[in-house]
């Protein structure tokens, strides 16, 4: 199993919230995996629910199901951590399109 630095935990979300309503059935993890949008630290929570392989509950936005698929679909990772914490660093290197509204036209 691996281990990872957790100071992130103090950064979550969700740190405030009802552990009950992060360890749900059905319909209202759709509510639960909400509370995961805009957390700074939700790549974090998912890499240390996938390298730990953790079950149950709703973890950096994906339910368990989610989890089991994307372990499925890529059996050769060895740590998700690594390869999320890149591929965020690889995504925000990239520069922002230009809109065609940023443009400043001149006559």
């Amino acid at each position: 199993m691996a281990t990872d630095d957790r100071e992130w935990e103090t950064r979550a979300k969700c740190r405030t919230a009802d552990p009950e309503e992060l360890f749900v059935e059905g319909a209202p993890q759709n509510r639960a995996k909400a509370l995961c949008n805009g957390c700074p630290v939700q790549t974090e929570c998912l890499a240390h629910a996938l390298d730990n392989r953790i079950e149950h509950g709703i973890w950096g936005g994906m339910t368990e199901r989610d989890r089991r698929a994307l372990l499925r679909r890529r059996p050769t990772v060895t740590s998700w951590r690594l390869l999320l914490q890149t591929a965020r660093t690889e995504h925000l290197r990239r520069p922002l399109p230009i809109q065609a509204t940023d443009r400043k036209w001149t006559a």
